[in-house]
């Protein structure tokens, strides 16, 4: 490692929390994704690895924090009705993700606890309109770590704000995934350029085990 970069690691303050971002069907399901033509492999690697650092954080005390898509027919994101059709007033179509009651805005792959914190957004960042800075900050979080789908929208988007609100951040660049690769390694160059310090699972890990450890000396 370098200098710079054990500095950052030594220096996070206490308090980790793992935000996972949208491991939901309609962005991780196979059949639900296949239009996309995916990097199916990388999607399922990104799920299993998030999934085992669920455990990971579980198994050390740190919170886990589930932030879902919660897409509502009756309250359109105009915008990107705009974005993806040039019409803001366009309805949902059938192929809408993460419709609220619907199989698509499930999770995939592993599901929250009853006691771990959940929020619902309408848009890409887990912070808009949501009230997680202040639901972190009232559970002592002091630094995060961001993982699940994609790493160019919604993970970028969770991440530069958790940055930009003062919570340093860490990306494990082995439980993030985009659909295409090259869209994945551009993604996670400019978080690293601008938001976050990459890292592994298995590092992460280590960082969860060690906040354990602090909590329990």
């Amino acid at each position: 490692m370098s200098a710079l970069r054990d500095q950052q690691l030594a220096s996070l303050p206490a308090g980790p929390a793992l935000v996972v971002v949208d491991v939901q069907r309609s962005f991780a399901d196979p059949e639900m994704i296949a239009d996309y033509q995916p990097d199916l492999p990388a999607v399922a690697g990104a799920v299993e690895r998030t999934a085992a650092l669920v455990g990971a954080a579980r198994d050390a005390g740190v919170p886990v924090v589930w932030v879902e898509l919660g897409s509502e027919p009756d309250n359109r994101w105009r915008a990107s009705q705009w974005l993806r059709s040039g019409d803001p007033a366009a309805p949902y179509g059938p192929g809408e993700p993460c419709v609220l009651g619907t199989p698509g805005a499930e999770w995939y792959g592993m599901a929250p606890q009853d006691d771990e914190l959940r929020v619902v957004k309408r848009g890409y960042s887990g912070f808009l309109g949501t009230g997680l800075e202040e639901k972190l900050r009232d559970a002592g979080i002091g630094w995060v770590a961001v993982c699940g789908l994609t790493t160019e929208c919604c993970v970028a988007a969770t991440a530069t704000d958790a940055f930009q609100l003062e919570f340093p951040v860490l990306i494990p660049q082995d439980a993030v995934a985009a659909y295409d690769a090259d869209v994945n390694h551009a993604a996670l160059e400019s978080l690293a350029l601008n938001v976050a310090v990459l890292t592994t699972s298995d590092e992460l890990k280590e960082l969860f085990s060690a906040a354990r450890t602090e909590v329990t000396v």
